[in-house]
């Protein structure tokens, strides 16, 4: 039996070509359109579809400035040259230095559980090449890859501002890019107009992503509102990928807006009790996001032009509280001529001088023949960021990330053992399990000093102060030692030279023959030489096959 089914309920249906729609039609416009189906079969004759269109809708939208912002980075990297011998000098320093951190943290499983292909075993021809390893992988996982390793030990190079942050970060997405555009261009391909990249051209990549991620930071806390840092690796990385892969400077203002509109990490991974491993690889997650989105572009995805200032929906409004940045400089080569190292020990920058102080007193007291034991308690007078960030003195140490971002536990190794090293913030190592540093942790005080928080952020002076004070259980208090500006700061860059290079040298060492590290060592010596080397020629040095740590 068929069924018959009524239609005597179902509503008369509406021709699409007349029907407004309600979420932009007003009451009196919908009964005027409504009227309008019992029209003349004479007036409706006279429709046509090449009549003009008489709509109350906006016009099609014009082409849109580009938030000032994002148009300033985007003139100046096609249009500023580097011309600061000092400037270059110093990014040869930090991408030697960063090259070494990186080769340090494949010495870690936390660290390269994360790392190679997405499929196993999977080698992509022509593609990034990893330091330290045998992977070869698409740009997008081998900046990750790279920016991952760089960052795993919180040992390369630091700048600090209203904003904190490491812009040596910006070189996972920059070495994996120039790689891999290399590689494809020798094998017949075209990108970035077909050309070899050379080491010099990474240099100048360097120092841009620098300036862009520190001119960002100088005057603006996006720790504040809890946003991570690593956003500006994002919008840095993805200003200077643009340039190396020929896209003009229209595309690249869309590439960095891109990184503006994509989601921006939290800082909860950074603090207690959400302490833990990401924020060791977030930068690497910036850098791998930052060239994706640059390929995307370069397949011709628009940019969003006023992601920052639209009212509402825009960074400013959503994430920054309604608040413009501000900007005390413009962009040329400040940020690179004015890094900092980390020379000395793999520990968050705002405790690096407080560790020196340690060392000092240390050092006291074997001479009195006495031990960090006969502490009684320690005043670490310091500056506002290092309390905001680091000052951690009853908070639990539960794991690796916990204790290299407390500066309580960080001057209580160097007190107790008179070192200060990457394995002594592992789980159930020496210094993790012992009672006295635990005891001593909880020990010492932090106190601002204003005048260390002015200093801290005078443009001409930078310094990241910390004095320790200490007291012993006698009774004995020793003179105030004071450490103003650490090893690898400007005022003592010349000083930190060498011991930057036997850093990197150490970092060689387990990766590879006395012979390599020789030439490498050597070849990062001769300026010159290392500036007019292709780029994969140069990390083709530094391929591993059968790596112990991979």
């Amino acid at each position: 039996m068929s069924t018959i089914r009524s239609v005597r309920n179902v509503p008369r249906l509406i021709p699409k070509a007349i029907r407004a729609p309600l979420a932009c039609t007003s009451r009196a416009s919908f009964v005027a359109a409504r009227s309008s189906f019992h029209k003349t079969p004479t007036q409706f004759s006279k429709f046509s579809t090449m009549s003009p269109l008489q709509s109350g809708a906006p016009p099609p939208p014009q082409a849109r400035e580009y938030d000032p912002e994002i148009k300033d980075i985007a003139a100046y990297v096609h249009h500023t040259p580097i011309e600061s011998d000092l400037a270059f000098d110093t990014a040869r320093f930090v991408f030697l230095d960063t090259l070494g951190c990186g080769l340090e943290g494949l010495r870690f499983k936390e660290c390269t559980k994360l790392l190679g292909p997405v499929v196993p075993g999977t080698t992509v021809p022509s593609g990034t090449k990893i330091p330290g390893t045998d992977f070869q992988l698409d740009p997008v996982n081998g900046a990750f890859n790279i920016g991952a390793m760089i960052r795993w030990l919180d040992y390369n190079d630091c700048w600090l501002a209203a904003e904190w942050g490491h812009p040596s970060d910006n070189l996972g997405a920059i070495l994996a890019v120039a790689d891999w555009i290399s590689r494809t261009n020798r094998a017949g391909g075209n990108l970035g107009s077909g050309k070899i990249i050379t080491v010099k051209e990474i240099l100048e990549a360097m120092i841009k992503a620098h300036e862009i991620q520190g001119c960002l930071a100088l005057l603006n806390s996006y720790n504040k509102v809890g946003l991570d840092h690593v956003v500006l690796v994002k919008v840095a990385s993805a200003a200077v990928v643009s340039k190396l892969l020929g896209l003009s400077e229209k595309q690249t203002a869309d590439a960095v807006s891109q990184a503006w509109v994509d989601g921006q990490s939290l800082r909860t991974y950074r603090h207690s009790p959400n302490t833990m491993s990401r924020k060791s690889w977030a930068a690497g997650d910036a850098c791998q996001r930052a060239v994706n989105l640059v390929l995307k572009v370069m397949k011709g995805e628009p940019g969003v032009p006023t992601v920052l200032t639209a009212p509402v929906w825009g960074f400013y409004d959503v994430l920054f509280k309604g608040k413009p940045f501000e900007f005390q400089r413009g962009y040329g080569s400040y940020v690179m001529e004015n890094v900092l190292f980390k020379v000395s020990y793999p520990a968050e920058f705002h405790s690096q001088t407080a560790i020196e102080a340690a060392k000092a007193v240390h050092k006291k007291l074997a001479d009195m023949g006495k031990s960090a034991a006969d502490i009684k308690e320690i005043t670490c007078r310091t500056h506002e960021a290092c309390i905001r960030i680091i000052d951690k003195q009853f908070k639990p140490m539960d794991n690796f990330a916990d204790r290299d971002h407390c500066i309580q536990y960080m001057a209580s190794v160097m007190l107790v053992y008179g070192r200060l090293e990457a394995t002594d913030y592992t789980d159930g190592g020496e210094a993790a399990t012992s009672p006295l540093v635990e005891s001593l942790r909880q020990k010492i005080t932090c106190v601002e000093d204003p005048q260390f928080t002015a200093d801290y952020h005078n443009e001409n002076m930078r310094t990241i102060p910390n004095a320790l004070t200490v007291t012993l259980n006698d009774g004995t208090v020793f003179e105030e030692i004071v450490v103003e500006a650490p090893l690898g700061h400007r005022l003592r860059r010349e000083e930190a030279k060498p011991e930057i290079l036997a850093k990197y040298k150490r970092h060689l060492g387990p990766h590879f023959s006395a012979e390599r590290v020789k030439q490498l060592v050597d070849l990062g010596n001769d300026g010159k030489k290392l500036e007019s080397m292709a780029v994969d020629e140069y990390v083709d040095l530094y391929v591993t096959k059968d790596s112990k740590f991979v």
